[in-house]
């Protein structure tokens, strides 16, 4: 017979047990919420955003988190709340401080969730998203030499035979009476090309075929979109993409675009198979590909593994990111016509070369310049805040005490627009405000455009794309005539990377003057 007294004793204890673990869960989870939501108190920002991470998650979803960014901060003030530990700063001032030429305040975990990864690998580190110093300072000095200005002048003929094919497929394909074409996708198609010359001595095809070839433009935005919500969550990205189990299930991120390099790199190696190490003079007359290879042969202290990563970085970084720039240049020229007229009676007044004017003959033009200072800071590639660190000492940051373990960060295209810095017409497109400028004006100007990053993790990059830019333009400006349909077209998106559609423009030749 069942004796019900100690049965009911039995369940009044489990009971009470259920209770008050349930209870202690609910007061630890309180006790959490409480300590994250006062720790940064004295910072304003959205409700939900002080205790949860989810809402800067959809930010990032809708693909107008550079907006909502730049609204929050007009609202709240230099420094905002996105996040239970994380903090926004637009002030340009904050800059050298978060991101100093020396070490000591870490990239935060923003930058994992960039890494591809792979099955036998796994998460794939880069110059650009190592978070480990010593691993950066291994990775990046011995290639930061062929990113040097005096060096990047070197690859001028790589860019010139590059135009030369843009402007073959420019007179067979988009020079026809009254037709209009996506001008900003050829824009995109010559990023790509010149960076797929540069680094492997042969174009992608892009710019031949007139098409996304194999699906590599689309599979990078893929791999944008799918990273940048996890850039503001981390610990899901770990969970759900760099793990070996689900790996296994499913394609990882950055799989597609590592098949692309992996299929370079070894048709490369199979190519210098037996071959000598050649001496640096006939390695400086090559391509990329063929320098990072040399540096792996010729210094053992530097890992096989890095090719990978840098060929990687130059696939998707160093194309994207110039398209941006140049759409955004040629989207406000073409929407601004007096500014374009502006900059063709400056070209035109000069004795430049015809059709692909050199380095040395535009690098230092006013106009020219005020134009490429003005895209590039209008319209940044990378358009969520640069996450940083706080070191085990704390951090002030204009005056504003952040305790250790904080995340802070600036986002360029919100500090870009800073209008105590810029102007109350920062939002718009004013090249001359670059112009009649003191040294120490532009350098206050200069140094507070964040899109090619501060400090010692600035962007290898940005002379190659200056080069680009700065040739792209005059060349195409002086030999053809480019009308946009309608601006209103124009569209962007952010995931992460800015993504421009709708740059619809004709372009007929320009008749040449003889001199």
């Amino acid at each position: 017979m069942i004796d019900l007294s100690t049965l009911y004793d039995k369940v009044s204890i489990t009971s009470n047990t259920v209770l008050v673990s349930t209870g202690i869960v609910l007061l630890a989870i309180l006790i959490h919420l409480y300590h994250t939501y006062w720790r940064l108190s004295h910072i304003p920002g959205p409700f939900w955003a002080k205790i949860t991470n989810f809402q800067r998650v959809y930010w990032v979803k809708t693909k107008r988190a550079h907006r909502i960014h730049y609204d929050l901060h007009d609202k709240y003030g230099e420094f905002v709340r996105f996040g239970p530990n994380m903090v926004s700063i637009s002030d340009p001032a904050a800059i050298p401080i978060v991101y100093p030429m020396r070490a000591g305040i870490p990239k935060g975990l923003f930058y994992r969730t960039l890494m591809p990864y792979t099955r036998k690998g796994g998460a794939l580190p880069a110059v650009f998203n190592t978070r480990d110093e010593k691993l950066h300072k291994q990775i990046k000095n011995p290639i930061a030499p062929l990113f040097s200005l005096s060096n990047v002048i070197t690859y001028e003929p790589f860019v010139d035979k590059v135009l030369a094919v843009m402007f073959e497929q420019i007179n067979a394909r988009c020079v026809k009476p009254k037709e209009y074409v996506d001008f900003g996708l050829w824009l995109q198609f010559f990023a790509f090309d010149v960076m797929g010359t540069l680094t492997f001595s042969k174009r992608y095809g892009f710019l031949e075929t007139g098409k996304d070839v194999d699906g590599m433009l689309a599979t990078i935005w893929t791999y944008m979109t799918t990273a940048a919500p996890m850039t503001q969550i981390p610990w899901l990205d770990e969970f759900w993409y760099k793990n070996r189990y689900t790996a296994l299930l499913r394609k990882t991120t950055g799989f597609s675009i590592l098949s692309i390099v992996g299929k370079f790199i070894s048709q490369r190696l199979e190519q210098v198979k037996g071959a000598g190490v050649e001496s640096e003079d006939e390695v400086n007359k090559k391509d990329m590909l063929s320098r990072f290879i040399h540096i792996t042969q010729t210094n053992p202290a530097v890992p096989k593994w890095v090719v990978t990563a840098w060929t990687f970085s130059n696939v998707i970084a160093g194309s994207d990111s110039t398209g941006v720039v140049l759409r955004t240049i040629w989207y406000n020229l073409l929407a601004h016509p007096e500014t374009l007229q502006r900059l063709l009676d400056e070209l035109e007044s000069k004795d430049l070369t015809r059709p692909f004017p050199k380095w040395e003959e535009v690098r230092d033009l006013p106009y020219l310049d005020a134009c490429v200072q003005e895209g590039v800071r209008m319209h940044p590639p990378f358009c969520l805040p640069f996450e940083r660190v706080v070191p085990e000492s704390g951090l002030t940051i204009c005056g504003r005490y952040f305790p250790p373990g904080t995340v802070v960060g600036v986002n360029p295209y919100v500090v870009n627009r800073h209008k105590p810095t810029f102007g109350n017409d920062a939002e718009s497109w004013r090249p001359d405000r670059w112009l009649g400028k003191s040294d120490e004006e532009r350098r206050r100007m200069e140094g507070a455009v964040l899109t090619f990053g501060a400090g010692r993790r600035i962007c290898l990059g940005k002379y190659i794309a200056l080069l680009e830019i700065k040739k792209m333009v005059p060349a195409i400006l002086l030999s053809y005539k480019v009308q946009i349909r309608d601006p209103k077209e124009f569209k962007v998106e952010n995931s992460w990377f800015f993504r421009q559609m709708g740059l619809i423009a004709k372009i007929e030749k320009r008749e040449q003057v003889n001199s």
